[in-house]
Protein backbone atom coordinates (compact mmCIF):
# COMPACT_ATOMS: atom_id res chain seq x y z
CA UNK A 1 0.00 0.00 0.00
CA UNK A 2 1.69 3.87 -0.59
CA UNK A 3 0.83 6.19 1.89
CA UNK A 4 -0.93 9.10 0.35
CA UNK A 5 -0.27 11.92 3.10
CA UNK A 6 2.80 13.17 4.07
CA UNK A 7 2.12 14.62 7.88
CA UNK A 8 4.10 17.28 9.12
CA UNK A 9 3.91 17.73 13.20
CA UNK A 10 2.89 20.93 14.70
CA UNK A 11 3.84 23.03 17.92
CA UNK A 12 1.51 21.72 19.47
CA UNK A 13 1.37 17.66 20.55
CA UNK A 14 -0.79 15.36 18.81
CA UNK A 15 -2.14 18.08 16.47
CA UNK A 16 -0.79 17.72 12.69
CA UNK A 17 -1.27 18.87 9.14
CA UNK A 18 -1.22 16.08 6.38
CA UNK A 19 -0.45 16.76 2.85
CA UNK A 20 -2.39 14.62 0.39
CA UNK A 21 -0.66 13.82 -2.25
CA UNK A 22 -2.73 13.58 -5.17
CA UNK A 23 -1.96 11.72 -8.86
CA UNK A 24 -2.61 13.01 -11.74
CA UNK A 25 -2.47 13.67 -15.42
CA UNK A 26 -3.80 15.53 -18.79
CA UNK A 27 -6.81 14.95 -17.59
CA UNK A 28 -6.82 16.13 -14.10
CA UNK A 29 -6.22 14.44 -10.35
CA UNK A 30 -7.59 11.40 -8.10
CA UNK A 31 -6.38 12.44 -4.19
CA UNK A 32 -7.00 10.49 -1.52
CA UNK A 33 -8.66 11.80 1.33
CA UNK A 34 -8.77 9.30 4.10
CA UNK A 35 -7.29 6.16 4.78
CA UNK A 36 -7.55 4.19 7.59
CA UNK A 37 -4.48 2.40 7.15
CA UNK A 38 -2.53 5.15 5.88
CA UNK A 39 -3.60 7.08 8.85
CA UNK A 40 -3.47 4.49 11.65
CA UNK A 41 -0.98 5.96 13.92
CA UNK A 42 -2.76 9.18 14.32
CA UNK A 43 -6.27 7.73 14.65
CA UNK A 44 -4.51 4.96 17.57
CA UNK A 45 -7.99 2.64 17.30
CA UNK A 46 -10.60 5.26 16.25
CA UNK A 47 -12.66 5.02 12.77
CA UNK A 48 -14.57 7.61 11.50
CA UNK A 49 -18.38 7.60 11.89
CA UNK A 50 -19.63 10.68 10.63
CA UNK A 51 -18.78 12.89 7.82
CA UNK A 52 -19.88 16.21 7.16
CA UNK A 53 -19.85 19.12 4.83
CA UNK A 54 -20.12 23.07 5.26
CA UNK A 55 -20.62 26.19 3.45
CA UNK A 56 -19.58 29.32 4.24
CA UNK A 57 -20.39 32.28 2.25
CA UNK A 58 -19.31 35.26 2.80
CA UNK A 59 -15.51 36.01 3.19
CA UNK A 60 -14.09 36.79 6.98
CA UNK A 61 -16.85 34.74 8.99
CA UNK A 62 -15.28 32.88 11.88
CA UNK A 63 -16.86 29.83 13.11
CA UNK A 64 -16.08 28.40 16.54
CA UNK A 65 -14.09 27.74 18.89
CA UNK A 66 -16.42 24.22 19.26
CA UNK A 67 -15.64 21.01 20.75
CA UNK A 68 -17.64 18.13 22.55
CA UNK A 69 -17.23 17.59 26.38
CA UNK A 70 -16.03 14.16 27.56
CA UNK A 71 -17.22 11.18 27.08
CA UNK A 72 -18.38 12.40 23.48
CA UNK A 73 -14.85 13.88 22.26
CA UNK A 74 -13.73 13.90 18.79
CA UNK A 75 -10.68 13.49 16.73
CA UNK A 76 -11.68 16.11 13.22
CA UNK A 77 -9.84 15.61 9.81
CA UNK A 78 -10.23 18.69 8.25
CA UNK A 79 -10.21 19.54 4.32
CA UNK A 80 -10.81 22.71 2.29
CA UNK A 81 -12.83 22.16 -0.97
CA UNK A 82 -13.54 24.76 -2.22
CA UNK A 83 -12.01 28.29 -1.22
CA UNK A 84 -9.35 29.28 1.33
CA UNK A 85 -9.97 29.30 5.01
CA UNK A 86 -7.61 29.93 8.18
CA UNK A 87 -7.66 27.18 10.53
CA UNK A 88 -7.06 27.11 14.18
CA UNK A 89 -7.12 24.33 17.07
CA UNK A 90 -6.63 25.38 20.88
CA UNK A 91 -5.09 22.72 23.38
CA UNK A 92 -7.72 22.54 26.28
CA UNK A 93 -6.02 19.84 27.31
CA UNK A 94 -4.64 21.13 30.92
CA UNK A 95 -2.21 18.46 31.72
CA UNK A 96 -0.23 19.52 28.08
CA UNK A 97 2.61 21.63 27.91
CA UNK A 98 0.78 23.20 25.16
CA UNK A 99 -2.34 24.18 27.10
CA UNK A 100 -4.67 27.17 25.55
CA UNK A 101 -2.18 27.84 23.14
CA UNK A 102 -3.27 27.59 19.01
CA UNK A 103 -1.98 27.13 16.15
CA UNK A 104 -3.63 27.79 12.55
CA UNK A 105 -2.58 26.82 9.07
CA UNK A 106 -4.22 28.19 5.73
CA UNK A 107 -6.60 25.09 3.81
CA UNK A 108 -7.42 25.77 0.54
CA UNK A 109 -8.47 23.70 -2.26
CA UNK A 110 -5.29 24.14 -4.19
CA UNK A 111 -2.73 23.08 -1.11
CA UNK A 112 -3.60 20.25 -0.10
CA UNK A 113 -3.50 20.16 3.12
CA UNK A 114 -5.50 18.60 5.86
CA UNK A 115 -6.38 19.80 9.38
CA UNK A 116 -6.07 16.56 11.93
CA UNK A 117 -7.21 17.71 15.28
CA UNK A 118 -6.90 15.33 18.02
CA UNK A 119 -9.43 14.77 21.03
CA UNK A 120 -9.32 17.92 23.78
CA UNK A 121 -8.88 20.57 21.43
CA UNK A 122 -11.04 23.59 20.54
CA UNK A 123 -11.96 24.01 16.21
CA UNK A 124 -12.51 26.99 14.63
CA UNK A 125 -11.77 28.77 11.54
CA UNK A 126 -12.28 32.30 8.73
CA UNK A 127 -12.61 32.20 5.87
CA UNK A 128 -10.45 33.61 3.41
CA UNK A 129 -12.69 33.90 0.52
CA UNK A 130 -16.49 33.82 -0.56
CA UNK A 131 -17.88 30.47 -0.83
CA UNK A 132 -15.93 28.17 1.32
CA UNK A 133 -16.95 24.84 1.53
CA UNK A 134 -15.40 22.17 3.68
CA UNK A 135 -15.37 18.62 4.59
CA UNK A 136 -15.55 17.28 8.25
CA UNK A 137 -14.16 13.38 8.86
CA UNK A 138 -15.36 12.94 12.95
CA UNK A 139 -14.65 9.79 15.09
CA UNK A 140 -17.29 10.59 17.26
CA UNK A 141 -20.93 10.98 16.74
CA UNK A 142 -22.34 14.37 17.31
CA UNK A 143 -23.83 14.40 20.67
CA UNK A 144 -25.76 17.62 20.95
CA UNK A 145 -25.45 17.82 25.07
CA UNK A 146 -21.58 17.43 24.65
CA UNK A 147 -21.62 20.42 22.77
CA UNK A 148 -19.07 23.26 23.86
CA UNK A 149 -17.23 26.33 22.40
CA UNK A 150 -14.93 29.07 23.58
CA UNK A 151 -15.27 32.83 22.18
CA UNK A 152 -13.27 32.76 19.08
CA UNK A 153 -12.60 36.37 19.56
CA UNK A 154 -11.45 35.76 23.51
CA UNK A 155 -8.32 38.54 24.28
CA UNK A 156 -7.14 35.14 26.64
CA UNK A 157 -6.58 33.18 24.01
CA UNK A 158 -5.39 35.73 21.32
CA UNK A 159 -6.39 33.55 18.53
CA UNK A 160 -4.66 36.20 15.38
CA UNK A 161 -7.40 36.11 12.62
CA UNK A 162 -5.73 37.29 9.45
CA UNK A 163 -9.23 39.25 8.52
CA UNK A 164 -11.41 41.94 10.27
CA UNK A 165 -14.41 39.67 11.28
CA UNK A 166 -17.13 40.04 8.89
CA UNK A 167 -20.04 37.73 10.84
CA UNK A 168 -20.21 34.86 13.71
CA UNK A 169 -23.53 32.92 14.38
CA UNK A 170 -25.58 33.92 17.49
CA UNK A 171 -24.56 30.80 18.81
CA UNK A 172 -21.23 31.48 18.74
CA UNK A 173 -21.51 35.56 20.04
CA UNK A 174 -22.61 33.51 23.05
CA UNK A 175 -19.98 30.97 23.90
CA UNK A 176 -18.16 31.65 27.08
CA UNK A 177 -14.59 33.21 27.10
CA UNK A 178 -11.81 31.78 29.45
CA UNK A 179 -12.63 34.01 32.64
CA UNK A 180 -16.11 32.39 32.75
CA UNK A 181 -14.77 29.30 34.39
CA UNK A 182 -13.51 27.27 31.85
CA UNK A 183 -11.25 24.42 33.46
CA UNK A 184 -10.15 22.30 30.45
CA UNK A 185 -11.08 19.16 29.13
CA UNK A 186 -9.89 15.99 31.11
CA UNK A 187 -9.59 13.06 29.02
Amino acid sequence: MTNRFQIHTTPLEDLNVLERKPIGDHRGFLERMHCNADLEELLNGSTIVQINRTLTQQRGTVRGMHFQQPPHCEKKIISCLRGEIFDVAVDLRPDSETYLQWHGVTLSESNHLTFFIPEGFAHGFQTLTDDCELLYLHTAFYHAESEAGLDATDPDLAIDWPLELAQRSDRDNRLPKLDDGFNGIQL
